[in-house]
């Protein structure tokens, strides 16, 4: 029999809509799990959002009070994409509500938010989830397993990186981004987590860091009317950025690799580097997201045919791709990786075990986040302390 599981959505931005898509997608990319997502509420502030996702995607209802979608007894799995500042009382209360919890990064605004809804979350029996999505690109999970099954030997370097341009312009305006009282930390919380999460995904646990931060560009224009951190104005009033542009981190991993982590959202040329370069004692890889269905691969049991690096293009042999279509070389996008995570994440509440990333792997990303933080003002090493 299918498993029906009803989704309720809180915050219908872009993220929001997209989260929507994806769950609409899962029967079609997936029909063999059994797995039937139904999308019965979404809520937000804004009526002309909900109006339109109820006509786009067909939720049953719709509301301007999320907390509607918390007492909806046809709700079995809340997506939150609400921004930052609201993730603390949304996780928890859904969490006291008994609903399974899918909640984009970063879950709280610093570490101490995020040990308190990791906490709820590890003592609930409830599912969670996070949206590190980069990660379940195909060529990403068979590097993985490359790794796990001791192709690449024993990992002795790591650069990851994240640069996006959304802030270069300095008539960008000053939406939430770029609020500490509103997002938190900068770039920390909203890039260096992807970076943090890939690292540990395919290098381990983080055992030290000796970190610096920058802003760039101290003051943006006050936006006119409410709009994205892409939005640009020329004229009125400007108001002070509050976090930081940029974080660089040198890092020690638990098994010994050394590496680097930087990040940037005033950088221009790169629109979404999300990248990493390893090299281990039989190989080494490297990868980018902007080509995000290539994988440059070294290995040593190879160099006698390709003593370089070579360039495997996506294929059905290696995690999810077949699910989307049966050729190699025929390209996935980011909205295919979202359809993946929610389905990794139904997979999970329908079978009633944990699937990483869920809030346990961003409480494990804020613990190197709060170490980064600290280095900051000692200006010296220090250990990443989880729990």
């Amino acid at each position: 029999m299918p498993r029906e599981i009803g989704i309720g959505v809180i915050a219908m931005g872009w993220m929001g809509m997209t989260h929507s898509r994806a769950y609409q997608q899962v029967v079609n990319r997936f029909p063999g799990s059994g797995i039937v997502p139904k999308l019965k509420i979404c809520a937000d502030t804004e009526p002309g959002r909900t109006r339109e996702a109820t006509q786009r995607f067909g939720f049953e209802r719709e509301t301007g009070d999320w907390r509607e979608v918390l007492a909806d007894p046809e709700v079995e799995v809340v997506s939150i994409t609400s921004p930052n500042w609201l993730h603390r009382e949304m996780c928890l209360a859904a969490l006291e509500a008994g609903k399974h919890v899918f909640c984009e990064k970063p879950v709280g605004r610093d570490a101490s938010e995020t040990g308190e809804i990791v906490a709820a979350a590890a003592g609930s029996g409830l599912q969670t989830f996070t949206g590190f999505c980069y990660r379940w690109s195909p060529v990403v999970q068979h590097l993985r397993e490359l790794i796990e099954s001791g192709r690449l030997g024993q990992l002795t370097h790591y650069r990851g990186r994240f640069f996006c341009s959304y802030g270069h312009n300095p008539h960008n305006v000053l939406s939430w981004r770029f609020e500490r009282e509103k997002a938190g930390t900068g770039v920390l919380g909203d890039l260096m987590s992807h970076v943090v999460d890939m690292a540990l995904m395919l290098a381990g646990p983080l055992a030290e860091v000796v970190s610096q931060d920058e802003t760039y560009i101290s003051e943006r224009p006050l936006p006119s009317e409410t709009g994205t951190h892409f939005a640009v104005r020329e004229d009125g009033p400007r108001g002070p950025v509050t976090n930081e542009d940029y974080v660089g981190s040198m890092v020690r991993f638990a098994n010994g690799a050394r590496g680097t982590l930087e990040v940037c959202r005033v950088i221009g040329g790169s629109d979404c580097e999300h990248a990493f370069e390893l090299n281990g004692t039989l190989g080494s890889a490297r990868w980018s997201f902007e080509r995000m269905n290539e994988l440059e691969l070294y290995l040593d049991d190879r160099a006698d045919e390709r003593p370089g690096y070579a360039t495997l293009q996506t294929r059905p042999e290696f995690p999810r791709h077949a699910d989307f279509n049966p050729g190699g070389a025929v390209g996935l996008g980011y909205e295919d990786l979202m359809t993946i995570q929610v389905h990794e994440f139904l997979k999970g509440v329908a079978g009633g075990t944990a699937v990483e990333p869920d809030f346990g792997q961003i409480g494990r990303v804020a613990a190197v986040q709060a170490a980064m933080a600290r280095s900051w003002q000692s200006r010296t090493w220090e250990s990443v302390v989880e729990g």
